[in-house]
C-alpha cells in the first residue's frame, strides 16, 4: 500500500495517495520497507509533520534500532526543532555510547540557541548546557578539527576565554589552528576580544616571516598596529595613543617594507598591506593623502599589468581634491602601448582609474561619447594580441569593450537616446564573437535589450551563460523581474512560464541548515514564483481551484523572513565614482523589487538589511483579491492543507492579523513601485475596500465549503475527507445558504475604478507621442491589462444569478421586472452588480486600444526603415552633432580590415534584424494577447 502511495504521489494524483497515506499512518507497526517508502511518500506531500511522527513511533517500538534513531534525529532537523533533535540525539548517546551522538546533542543545543526566537536568557543556558556536554566527552574535542571548533566556538559565546586559551596554546591546538583556516579564525576572534591585539599581531607577523601569505595575517598586523586609537571612541583618543600608534606604524611599515622587497612582483600582499596601512593613518589623522598617493603610485607601477589592480586600487581613491589632482596628473602622459598582454593590461587599468575618477562637470554627452569610440578603437587594436587563442579563452582586451558599452550607457541616461543603446549593444555582440564565454557581456546585453523591450534576445543571452542549481537564485533577477511586461502567456507563448519554472529546480540541492534556510525563504524565489502567478493568471482560466492553490501558496510567502541571494557584484560596473552603478542605471524602469541596505552600527561592525517593498506590495494585491474571490476562510484552509504550515517570521508585524498587515502601506515599500504599479496598489486596494463587505457577507459558511470538498474527494477517491462532518447546513452542500444577518449597504463605486484607466490609457498615448523605449509601453499595457484581470477576480462571486437573488444585492436595473431573466453573458444586472457595467466597459475599450496600438507599432518596428535607422545610429547618427572628426574617426573603427578584424556593415544589420525582430514579436505579442484576454473577460 505505501508502494501504491508513492506511486500516486509521484503521478500527482494527490487526493488517491492522501488516503492511502492516512491508512499505512493508521497502523503504527510498520517495517523497514513501508517506512522507507512513507518517508518519500510524505516528503512529497509537505506532510514533514506526520514523517516525524512515523519515525518517532518506530523508534518508540524498537528503541534498540540506530537507523531509526539517526532518522528521527534528521527528521527534527529539517524541521528545525532543534529541542526535539537535542532531546533524541542524547537518548541515543545514553544508549549507544557513541560519541559522535553527544555531538549531536551539542549541535542541537547550538542550533536551538542561534534561533532568533530564543530568548538572550535561554541562549546563554543552552551553550552552558553545550560546553557541559563538550567537557564530559571521554574523548577530547582535539580529536578532530569540527569538533574542536566546535568547542572553541561555545567557549567564545560564553566569554570563557581563559579555558580557550588553554586549547588554543595547546601544541595540538596549534596544529589544528595552523591547518584549519575556520578554527584559526575562531581563534583570533577570541583573542581580539580578550584585547590581545598586540600579541595577535605578533603572532601573525612571525607567521608572515615564515612564508605564509594568507591576507587575513596582514590584515591582523593592521589591527594591532591601530589598536591604541580604533580600540578607543572618536574625541577620547590622547596624544600619548597617537604616538604610540606612530610608532607601531613606522614599525610595521618597515616589517612590510621587508617582506615586499623579498616578495617582488611574486606576490603583491605585502604591497597591497602597506598600502591599506598609509590609507589608515590617514584617516586616523596621522598623515595625509599625499603619502597615499605616492604608495598608490608605486603600487601602480609594480602592479599595473595586472588585471586585479583596478580592484586592488579603487577602495583607496576617497582622496582630497590636491591630492586627487596629482594622481590624475600620473596618468596624464601614459602613452599606451599594444606590444603585449602586459601593455594592454596596464592600459586597461588606466582606462578604468581615469574614468573612476570623472568629476561630474567633466561627463556630457559629447565626452561620453567620445570616450566610448576611444575604448572601441583601442579594444579593435588590442584584439591583434588574443588573435591565436583557442575560442574558449577571455581575448585579453575584453574589459575595453565592457569600458565602451558602460559609455555609452551613461550616454543613454544623459539624453534617453535609443541609438546609444543600439551601439552599446552591437559592440558587445561583437564582443562575443571573439568571446563566446564572456558572460559579463552577456548579462550587460540582457540588460540593455531588456530596455529595448528586444525581450527574446535577453532570454537567449540569459540562457548562454547556462544558470544551472543555486545560480538561479542568485542571476535570475537579470531576466525573470518584472517579466510579466514581455510575457506572451496570452497568446499560448509560455517561454517566460517555463523560465519560471525552471529557475526552481535548485531547491533540490541536498539539505544544509543554514544554507537550505537561505534557499528556501529566498527573496528571488518568491519574486519569481509571484511573476509565475501574475503570468498564469494571463493564460488559464480564471477558477476557482487556480485562486485557492495561489492563495495558499502567496500567504506562506507572506509569512516567510526573506533572504536576499541575490548577486549585484557580479554585473560590471566600469562608472565614475559620481554617478550610479551600471546595475543601477540598467535597471528595468528604473527601479528593483528589493534594495539592500548596509548600516554601520558601531566601530568595524556593519548590518545589512534589505527592504522587499515590491513583493509585499504585490503580495497584498494579489492575496486580498484571492481572498475575495475565495471561498477559504482560516477554518476550511486549516481542514484542506495539504501538508505542513512552514515555519511563520519572527518579525513582530508577521504576528499581526493578516487584514492588519494586508491594509498597512509604509512609504519604503511604495518607493519600490514605478508610478504605474503604485496606481495600481491604489485601485486594487480601493476596489477591495468597495467589494470587501459583500464578499464576506456572501461567503459560503466554512461547514458548507467543507461538506462540498468531502463529497468531491469521495468522488474522486472514494473515502471522504476525514474529520469533516459531511452534513452542510440545510442539507444541501451546492446551496447559498440564506444569511440571518441584514446584507452590508450597497455603496457607490469609488470614481477610481474609472479614473484609472483613463490615467493609463493618457501615460500610454503620452509614451506613443514621446517615441520612448518599447519597454515603457509595455509596462503601461501590462499593468492595465492586469488591473482587468484583478477586475475580473474580484468579481467573479457575483457573476451567479442565484447569489444576486438570494443575497439581496439589490433591485434590477434592466427593464424587466423578473429577477430570474439573466442577459446571455450569465450576468444579473443588480444594484451592485449594475456598477461593474460602467469599469468594465472603460476597462474594455482601453484594452482594444492599447492592443491596437501595440499590434501596429510591433509591424512598423519590423520593417526595413527601422532597419535602417538602427544600422544609421551605430554608424554616424549622434556622432556628427559632438565633431565632425569623429565620423572620420568612427569611419575608420567600422571599416579598418586588419588581420581580419573588422565590425562590417552585414554585421550590424543582422544585429538590427535581430534585435527589430525581437520587439516586433513582443509589442505584437502582448497586443493580440490583451485583445484575447478583452474577448475573453470583456462582456458586459
Amino acid at each position: 500500500m505505501s508502494l501504491k502511495a508513492l506511486a500516486l504521489v509521484r503521478s500527482q494524483k494527490v487526493e488517491e495517495s492522501l488516503a492511502l497515506c492516512d491508512e499505512v499512518l493508521a497502523v503504527k507497526s510498520l517495517d523497514d520497507p513501508t517506512i522507507s517508502a512513507m518517508m518519500h511518500v510524505l516528503k512529497g506531500l509537505g506532510r514533514i509533520t506526520d514523517m516525524v511522527s512515523m519515525f518517532e513511533d518506530a523508534y518508540k517500538q524498537q528503541p534498540l534500532n540506530e537507523e531509526y534513531g539517526a532518522q528521527t534525529f534528521f527528521a527534527h532537523v529539517r524541521t528545525a526543532n532543534w529541542k526535539s533533535a537535542q532531546q533524541v540525539s542524547t537518548r541515543m548517546h545514553r544508549q549507544f555510547q557513541e560519541d559522535r551522538y553527544l555531538y549531536w546533542s551539542v549541535m542541537g543545543a547550538i542550533l536551538q540557541a542561534s534561533d532568533p526566537t530564543t530568548t538572550p536568557t535561554m541562549r546563554t543556558l543552552l551553550y552552558k548546557l553545550a560546553h557541559r556536554l563538550v567537557t564530559s566527552s571521554p574523548s577530547p574535542s582535539y580529536v578532530t578539527a569540527d569538533r574542536f571548533h566546535m568547542h572553541i566556538s561555545i567557549l567564545k559565546e560564553l566569554e570563557l576565554y581563559d579555558e580557550a586559551n588553554t586549547l588554543l596554546e595547546s601544541e595540538v591546538g596549534k596544529t589544528i589552528c595552523s591547518t584549519s583556516l575556520a578554527c584559526d579564525q575562531t581563534r583570533r576572534e577570541i583573542w581580539r576580544g580578550r584585547g590581545l591585539f598586540r600579541e595577535e599581531g605578533e603572532r601573525a607577523q612571525q607567521k608572515i616571516s615564515n612564508g605564509d601569505r594568507n591576507w587575513l595575517e596582514f590584515l591582523s598586523v593592521l589591527d594591532s598596529t591601530f589598536a591604541p586609537v580604533s580600540s578607543q571612541r572618536e574625541g577620547e583618543i590622547t596624544e600619548e595613543s597617537k604616538n604610540q600608534c606612530l610608532e607601531n606604524v613606522s614599525k610595521a611599515r618597515a616589517f612590510l617594507a621587508e617582506v615586499a622587497e623579498k616578495d617582488g612582483t611574486k606576490n603583491r600582499a605585502a604591497p597591497l598591506a602597506l598600502l591599506e596601512l598609509d590609507h589608515r593613518a590617514s584617516k586616523s589623522g596621522l598623515s595625509d593623502d599625499s603619502v597615499v598617493v605616492g604608495m598608490m603610485e608605486n603600487y601602480f607601477t609594480e602592479f599595473g599589468d595586472k588585471p586585479c589592480c583596478f580592484e586592488d586600487l579603487i577602495s583607496f581613491l576617497d582622496l582630497e581634491t590636491t591630492s586627487l589632482d596629482r594622481w590624475k596628473a600620473f596618468f596624464a602622459h601614459h602613452q599606451p602601448s599594444f606590444a603585449s598582454v602586459a601593455d594592454l593590461q596596464r592600459l586597461i587599468n588606466v582606462r578604468k582609474l581615469e574614468r573612476y575618477m570623472l568629476l561630474d562637470s567633466e561627463i556630457t554627452v559629447e565626452s561620453e561619447t567620445a570616450r566610448g569610440l576611444k575604448y572601441l578603437k583601442e579594444y579593435l587594436e588590442g584584439l591583434a594580441l588574443g588573435r591565436d587563442l583557442p575560442i574558449t579563452e577571455l581575448q585579453p582586451a575584453d574589459d575595453l569593450v565592457l569600458l565602451a558599452a558602460n559609455a555609452l550607457v551613461m550616454v543613454w541616461v544623459l539624453d534617453h537616446s535609443q541609438e546609444a543603446l543600439y551601439q552599446a549593444a552591437t559592440i558587445l555582440e561583437y564582443g562575443l564573437i571573439k568571446s563566446r564565454m564572456s558572460f559579463q557581456m552577456r548579462i550587460m546585453l540582457v540588460r540593455i535589450y531588456r530596455i529595448l523591450g528586444a525581450s527574446s534576445l535577453a532570454l537567449e543571452h540569459y540562457r548562454q551563460m547556462n544558470i544551472k542549481q543555486v545560480q538561479n537564485d542568485t542571476l535570475s533577477h537579470l531576466i525573470l523581474t518584472r517579466t510579466l511586461s514581455f510575457s506572451l502567456a496570452a497568446t499560448g507563448d509560455l517561454t517566460y512560464p517555463s523560465e519560471c519554472l525552471e529557475s526552481k529546480k535548485y531547491t533540490q540541492i541536498p539539505d544544509f541548515i543554514d544554507f537550505e534556510d537561505r534557499l528556501e525563504n529566498s527573496l528571488q524565489r518568491d519574486v519569481v514564483k509571484l511573476e509565475h502567478v501574475r503570468m498564469r493568471l494571463t493564460h488559464e482560466p480564471l477558477n476557482t481551484d487556480i485562486i485557492d492553490m495561489e492563495l495558499i501558496e502567496l500567504k506562506f510567502m507572506f509569512d516567510r523572513a526573506h533572504h536576499d541571494n541575490r548577486d549585484f557584484v557580479i554585473i560590471p560596473n566600469y562608472q565614475p565614482h559620481c554617478k550610479p552603478t551600471f546595475n543601477d542605471q540598467s535597471l528595468l524602469f528604473g527601479t528593483s523589487t528589493g534594495v539592500s541596505i548596509t548600516i554601520v552600527v558601531c566601530l568595524n561592525i556593519q548590518v545589512t538589511f534589505f527592504q522587499q517593498g515590491w513583493l509585499w506590495c504585490f503580495l497584498k494585491i494579489y492575496i486580498r483579491a484571492f481572498q475575495h474571490a475565495s471561498d477559504l476562510d482560516d477554518i476550511v484552509e486549516e481542514k484542506l492543507l495539504v501538508g505542513d504550515r512552514p515555519k511563520k517570521s519572527a518579525d513582530p508585524e508577521v504576528q499581526l492579523p493578516l487584514p492588519e498587515r494586508l491594509a498597512l502601506r509604509k512609504a519604503e515599500e511604495t518607493a519600490e513601485l514605478t508610478s504605474e504599479e503604485a496606481q495600481l496598489l491604489d485601485w486594487a486596494t480601493a476596489l477591495g475596500d468597495w467589494l470587501e463587505p459583500h464578499h464576506n457577507y456572501v461567503r459560503p459558511p466554512p461547514a458548507v465549503v467543507l461538506a462540498e470538498a468531502s463529497r468531491q474527494t469521495e468522488l474522486k477517491t472514494g473515502f471522504p475527507l476525514r474529520g469533516v462532518d459531511l452534513q452542510a447546513p440545510n442539507g444541501d452542500a451546492n446551496a447559498h445558504p440564506k444569511k440571518d444577518e441584514e446584507a452590508p449597504p450597497i455603496k457607490e463605486a469609488p470614481s477610481i475604478l474609472t479614473v484609472f484607466f483613463d490615467t493609463m490609457l493618457s501615460r500610454f498615448r503620452h509614451l506613443l507621442e514621446s517615441k520612448c523605449v518599447p519597454s515603457e509601453l509595455l509596462h503601461v499595457a501590462t499593468i492595465t491589462q492586469e488591473a482587468f484581470i484583478l477586475f475580473t477576480i474580484e468579481t467573479m462571486r457575483f457573476k451567479s444569478p442565484a447569489v444576486v437573488k438570494i443575497h439581496k444585492l439589490g433591485n434590477v436595473s434592466c427593464s424587466t421586472k423578473n429577477p430570474l431573466i439573466v442577459p446571455a453573458n450569465g450576468w444579473i444586472h443588480g444594484q451592485l452588480v449594475s456598477q461593474f457595467k460602467e469599469a468594465r466597459s472603460k476597462a474594455s475599450c482601453v484594452l482594444k486600444e492599447m492592443s491596437a496600438a501595440l499590434v501596429k507599432i510591433g509591424e512598423v518596428e519590423g520593417s526595413s526603415e527601422h532597419r535602417r535607422a538602427f544600422v544609421q545610429a551605430c554608424t554616424a547618427a549622434t556622432i556628427d552633432q559632438v565633431h565632425p572628426s569623429f565620423l572620420r574617426e568612427l569611419f575608420w573603427i567600422l571599416t579598418t580590415i586588419s588581420t581580419g578584424l573588422q565590425i562590417t556593415h552585414d554585421f550590424v544589420l543582422n544585429i538590427a534584424k535581430s534585435v527589430t525582430e525581437s520587439r516586433k514579436k513582443v509589442l505584437e505579442g502582448v497586443g493580440k494577447g490583451m485583445a484575447k484576454l478583452n474577448a475573453a473577460h470583456g462582456q458586459s
